[in-house]
């Protein structure tokens, strides 16, 4: 599933059709661009260009030219921004072609992810990245929620998923388990820290996937930091793997 790193490099992609001016927009999957009947997304977009690419969490919007609407990209659970590859014509949920022959497609094989015009981002919190320490602390250190599925909800943090949040945990030595709100400043600071050197590794490194802990999540496998056997449970609803002993 792709998280925020996966996010960002969808990002990179979409700057490199910044500028080319569109010429065609396949909007007619009626799901994938809800709510927008065929043709709407295109009729806003057609003569514009792509002028700057943003993300927010897993989220994606790129600003249009001469004050044009924004255009929301999400990729779902198996979404990934195409650039100039050979249309799928079952895949390719939604695409541009532009004007110097080049396209971008919405590549989704679960029909998950949307196209959309004017995206509403109100109903995340701040980009798991970028977010301030103050801000941090005041979002995820509160309450009585195990602390993995504070990272995961999005109305708190945009952009952990679950294998980022278990990476990173695990690279913290802080249990998923233990109450958000029964962290320290200091080990809330930390946590920040950490996590946003796991993101950059994984956006540098090619993806979530790369983590020093994925590999070991799985029954029987031993944690690669001191060789104990990793536990496995459900935690905000997530099947989640750390280690009993760096992260008692």
């Amino acid at each position: 599933m792709p998280e925020l790193p996966e996010a960002e490099r969808a990002r990179a992609q979409i700057e490199k059709v910044l500028g080319r001016e569109i010429v065609f927009v396949d909007d007619r999957d009626t799901y994938v661009c809800r709510p927008h009947a065929p043709g709407e997304i295109a009729e806003a977009l057609i003569g514009r260009t792509l002028t700057v690419a943003h993300r927010r969490g897993k989220f994606l919007w790129a600003e249009t030219s001469d004050d044009g609407p924004e255009l929301g990209l999400h990729l779902g659970m198996a979404g990934r921004i195409a650039i100039d590859e050979p249309a799928h014509e079952k895949w390719d949920r939604f695409a541009l072609e532009f004007a110097d022959g080049s396209r971008l497609a919405l590549r989704d094989k679960r029909r998950l992810g949307r196209a959309l015009i004017e995206p509403d981002f109100d109903h995340i919190g701040p980009d798991a990245a970028l977010i301030s320490r103050d801000a941090f602390r005041e979002r995820v250190g509160r309450g009585s929620m195990p602390l993995k599925a504070r990272l995961l909800d999005q109305r708190s943090l945009a952009g952990v998923g679950n294998l980022l949040a278990d990476e990173t945990l695990w690279r913290a030595k802080l249990n998923p388990k233990r109450a958000a709100g029964e962290l320290s400043e200091e080990e809330l600071d930390h946590l920040r820290r950490v996590l946003r050197a796991a993101t950059r590794d994984a956006i540098r490194k090619g993806g979530v996937h790369t983590g020093d802990f994925i590999p070991h999540r799985k029954r029987g496998h031993a944690c690669p930091r001191c060789g104990t056997t990793v536990d496995r449970a459900t935690v905000g609803g997530r099947t989640t793997f750390w280690c009993p002993n760096c992260q008692p």
